[in-house]
């Protein structure tokens, strides 16, 4: 059987802590997916992180058990984008 496409959204940079903005499955996931390329946003596939991200409330701060997982995120799209940490609080 094919495992559900899950797509997760998170941001950071206009808060405090890393938030939940969208997540989805199968067609959810796919709209998501197709909105982050046409937005120039990187997407990074880790299926671990996902699930654990599914598992929270959109528009919820990402709990501080998962802040490891997520800077390693951060760090891919900040390297992606040419950017160091703060460069996103620069207006």
């Amino acid at each position: 059987m094919k495992k559900p496409l899950q797509a997760i959204a998170i941001e950071y940079g206009s808060n405090p802590t890393p938030i939940v903005v969208a997540k989805g499955k199968d067609e959810l996931a796919q709209q998501i997916i197709d909105a982050a390329v046409a937005a120039g946003v990187p997407i990074k596939k880790d299926e671990e992180l996902t699930a654990l991200l599914s598992l929270l409330d959109v528009n919820k701060d990402i709990p501080r058990s998962l802040y490891t997982l997520v800077a390693e995120v951060l760090v891919y799209t900040y390297w992606l984008k040419g950017m160091k940490p703060g460069d996103e609080k620069k207006t």
